[in-house]
């Protein structure tokens, strides 16, 4: 008689494979899949909706998308704040950025003209931004530096996994139904969900014995921090490398690249290839975050840099090598995509070794926002880039290629400077 569960021993190496982490990270990782799952429910088609079946300009309905970037950045300063917070904590602002992105969805979905639409945004800018600061914070309380690299990595697998399901079933959606509403029903149900997985299973994770500091003490401590300043002068380029990719990239391959029977790769085409990228990413999420583990967390970012550098190169290539644009693009994106898994975790396992354990949330909402920083310049830059000349378009990549030189060299100040906090933490005394 054949072996009825001849797969056990697969899962349970599988199993013993996995990260050893708190039961409550592996919880707020599928919290968060399911938030990001709503989150891709919107993301592509929100702009399609608002603009071709509301009826506003795509002027407006890009002032108001661009609303809720700046309402982020306030929600990440005020998310750190109230995350370090005796009163508040990690639990009570997870709770808020949820409620505050299920109102947001709801305003979104009900929305006929511009004052709600923008109510919406403005509401969800500031429910994302919210978020991090503490959901990070919780990640750094719950898990040992040892840890670290690997915990962040899953929760970043949670949002790619997430992000990549929702876009894919949201099209599916319209496709079949065409009701672009129900998408922002979808996206309310899903904080919703996320809401009740924090509130019965996250308790707060803000040590207690913490001393009490003044409300605004975090952030005097952290802007007087050297190695953190230099760390955001180089996280700000990382961001701004990732934005191009989600910005002058889908430009540069739809204009500039050649195909065999003329200029410009086509939407299907375009729409595999960043399908292989968020895929490759999410595969080796978790891989490359326990191999590097034993390295420095500068280092980390170092063999990042060098991958940008090797991706921007292949970019290069998909339109002036003589034969095989299509195969420089895969592997452009897949050094892309190994830069992007390497940097993340590594990032955020950085800033929380240079924070204070009583500033933990502020000197993380200082690590995102270098996402809003890096996601202002790099459409900026690259969208200008783009308007130029073939020729200049094309030679672009090799200018961002180079530029990881410059990056490099601030990772070996920053480095050192690393190496003397492990051994010199930054000491905090109570005023």
């Amino acid at each position: 008689m054949p072996n009825p569960r001849p797969s056990l021993p697969v899962l349970k190496h599988f199993r013993n494979w996995l990260p050893a982490l708190d039961h409550r990270v592996w919880i707020l990782f599928v919290g968060r899949l399911m938030s990001q799952l709503g989150t891709g429910f919107t993301l592509f088609y929100a702009p399609i909706y608002f603009a071709n079946q509301v009826g506003l300009s795509a002027t407006v309905v890009g002032l108001g998308i661009g609303s809720g970037s700046i309402a982020g950045m306030f929600g990440r300063v005020i998310g750190g704040t109230m995350a370090d917070s005796p009163r508040w904590g990690r639990r009570r602002s997870l709770l808020l950025s949820a409620a505050v992105s299920v109102a947001a969805s709801f305003l979104l979905a009900i929305a006929q003209g511009f004052p709600l639409f923008l109510v919406g945004n403005l509401l969800m800018g500031a429910g994302i931004g919210l978020y991090w600061p503490p959901n990070e914070a919780v990640v750094a309380d719950l898990t040992t530096p040892e840890q670290r690299n690997e915990a962040y990595a899953l929760t970043r697998l949670g949002d790619t996994v997430g992000l990549s399901l929702g876009v894919l079933f949201g099209g599916a959606l319209i496709a079949l139904t065409g009701l672009y509403r129900l998408l922002f029903v979808i996206d309310g149900i899903t904080f919703v969900v996320f809401f009740g997985i924090i509130y019965r299973f996250i308790s707060e994770t803000r040590d207690p014995n913490l001393s009490k500091t003044k409300m605004g003490k975090g952030w005097l401590v952290a802007l007087g921090d050297r190695p953190l300043l230099l760390y955001f002068v180089i996280n700000a380029i990382f961001t701004t490398y990732l934005a191009l990719i989600n910005s002058a990239l889908p430009l540069y391959f739809t204009n500039f690249v050649p195909r065999p029977n003329g200029m410009g790769l086509v939407e299907s085409t375009i729409s595999g290839l960043f399908a292989w990228h968020i895929t490759f990413a999410a595969l080796t999420q978790l891989p490359v975050a326990r191999g590097l583990r034993a390295v420095s967390r500068s280092r980390n970012l170092m063999v990042s840099a060098l991958c940008w550098g090797i991706g921007f190169g292949c970019i290069w290539l998909t339109s002036t090598a003589p034969t095989g644009a299509l195969i420089w693009a895969v592997l452009g994106l897949g050094w892309m995509a190994i830069a992007t898994v390497t940097y993340t975790p590594s990032a955020s396992s950085l800033v929380v070794m240079f924070a204070p354990d009583a500033f933990r949330g502020v000197y993380l909402s200082i690590n995102s926002l270098c996402w809003a920083v890096g996601y202002f310049i790099g459409p900026s830059i690259g969208g200008w880039a783009m308007d130029q000349t073939p020729t200049f378009a094309q030679n672009f990549w090799v200018y961002a290629a180079f530029s990881i030189l410059g990056c490099l060299a601030l990772l070996s100040v920053l480095d050192r400077m690393e190496t003397y906090r492990r051994k010199h933490p930054l000491v905090v005394h109570d005023a």
